[in-house]
């Protein structure tokens, strides 16, 4: 039976079935290949995480957005033989939370191995097994996180939201800028790691008191006010890492100003959803007392990310790092539309995780074209690029307008005014400081564009310049496109997603 008669013989759950056994089949290819088979490896790879984004639009095409059910679904069953020890029975689906989170993870993975397509250059690699590892990391990232998003039982999504940390380890750890990519990989994967047991400590205590980590049986349990307070503060800790809040940020700069490229992409665009999508999915639909009791603190931490991150922001050097500590900064207001308890502000922060995963990785994309040329992060040396890479200067400045949340061009945008209007029903002196944000942003990335592209070439730092290839130019234009259609017309994404975060905010109010 071939792939596409498998995908449509047996109702719409093969769809995402298909959607992770299309990476794997891929990343099986490309382990049995001989490393010198450069162009074949290449070749698999695209075509491979192509039709895993196109098997995305087909289960966006597909969907009902009327319903909170979840859709697509497919049950697995594992057996031991040991009587019902150790037997499990684990679920996965799809609905208007995790739908568009799920689509950002195949688009940003297809761009990913399209920008590893040439080597050295930009993998800054000898020999071309590192080509064979590199699409392989990809690929298997792919398949962990739309597990991780589709997930309908909890122990399953703590397995893939842990998983995901290998290749990520090793993407930093290989590819990563020399000298201090190990040590980079490192700190993300001990800071993740450690922040990550609380969850499992908390997974146990659900599964002890209920019997099932299955969604739709813990979506029914109660919780006393108590264990709710437990619970939820072990899973902030968790989530908390992964988002990254203030003062458990400490990986995620250096971080990104190791990683390659692509790393930095996948990381601002999906990994971090990881861990707002689960204040999203779990913490606040299963723990509504606690979120409440803790809602003050969450105010305080996320403020102090939005205020302090931008004005450290407006002192580095590193471009990387510039793009980095502004993603703090977002992930903070997106956490903050969360614990506003409404529908307005919940709909705002899935808004904001979608724009942010679309414009920051399009920032790293352009920082990632510059590094490749030039082999300078540091912002020093580039100046007058907008007479030598005029292509490149028009698509950054987009990307940039975007990031300051212009209307229009900036998707964030309508996703900060829902997030400042549901904050400000619920505390006026927040959303007011919450505000700010846009003025600080504005700050640092006009801030950068300017010293980026304005002024007097530096001929004596670099001497030769050369604007967008094709490649390139087929990488980073799909960012800016994607920027202004959501700008414009942001009902894209919220006209999906309506019934399920109504549902979500029903159990929070349950």
């Amino acid at each position: 039976m071939s792939l596409i008669q498998f995908i449509f013989s047996n109702g719409a759950s093969n769809i995402l079935v298909s959607l992770k056994l299309v990476p794997i089949l891929a990343a099986l290819a490309v382990i049995f290949l001989p490393a010198w088979k450069v162009n074949t490896i290449r070749r698999i790879s695209l075509i491979a995480s192509l039709i895993t984004f196109l098997l995305s639009l087909i289960i966006w095409i597909l969907f009902d957005p009327s319903t909170a059910d979840f859709q697509f679904r497919y049950q697995m069953e594992i057996y031991s033989g040991i009587g019902n020890l150790f037997n499990f029975s684990f679920g996965f689906g799809i609905d208007g939370i995790n739908l568009w989170l799920i689509l950002l993870t195949t688009f940003l993975t297809l761009i990913c191995i399209l920008i590893g397509w040439q080597i050295p250059a930009s993998l800054e690699i000898k020999g071309p097994e590192y080509l064979k590892t590199y699409c392989l990391i990809f690929l298997i990232m792919e398949v962990i996180l739309i597990g991780a998003f589709s997930a309908q039982d909890l122990l399953v999504f703590y397995l893939f939201f842990e998983a995901v940390l290998i290749p990520m380890f090793l993407l930093v750890g290989i590819y990563g800028s020399k000298p201090r990519n190990i040590r980079a990989a490192y700190k993300m994967f001990i800071y993740t790691l450690i922040g990550s047991l609380p969850m499992l400590v908390g997974v146990l205590i659900v599964y002890f008191q209920c019997g099932s980590t299955d969604w739709h049986i813990l979506n029914t349990s109660y919780f006393s006010p108590s264990r709710q307070i437990i619970l939820f503060v072990l899973w902030f800790i968790s989530f908390g890492v992964k988002t990254p809040l203030i003062p458990l940020h400490g990986w995620l700069p250096e971080t990104h100003s190791n990683a390659p490229t692509g790393g930095s992409i996948i990381l601002a665009g999906i990994l971090l959803k990881l861990g707002t999508y689960g204040f999203f999915r779990w913490s606040i639909s299963l723990f509504p007392l606690a979120c409440i009791y803790f809602s003050p603190v969450v105010y305080v931490i996320c403020l102090i990310g939005i205020i302090y991150v931008s004005l450290i922001t407006l002192r580095q050097i590193d471009v990387k790092k510039i793009v980095a500590y502004s993603s703090i900064a977002h992930m903070g207001c997106c956490l903050l539309g969360m614990f506003a308890f409404n529908i307005v502000g919940l709909e705002g922060s899935l808004l904001m995780m979608i724009g942010h995963g679309v414009v920051s990785p399009g920032l790293f994309l352009c920082i990632g074209i510059l590094y490749d040329r030039y082999k300078t992060r540091v912002v020093y040396y580039f100046s007058g690029l907008a007479q030598v890479m005029p292509v490149f200067s028009t698509l950054l400045l987009i990307l940039t307008m975007a990031n300051i949340s212009l209307p229009v061009l900036s998707p964030t945008f309508a996703a900060e005014m829902l997030i400042f209007t549901s904050v400000f029903l619920v505390n006026k002196l927040v959303a007011v400081l919450a505000a700010s944000s846009m003025v600080l942003t504005g700050a640092y990335a006009l801030l950068l564009y300017c010293r980026i592209c304005f002024g007097n070439t530096k001929l004596v730092y670099i001497q030769k310049y050369s604007d967008l290839n094709r490649r390139e130019f087929a990488a980073l234009i799909p960012f800016c496109i994607l920027s202004i259609l959501i700008g414009v017309y942001p009902s894209l994404i919220l006209d999906t997603s309506h019934a399920s975060v109504a549902y979500a905010l029903m159990c929070y109010n349950m």
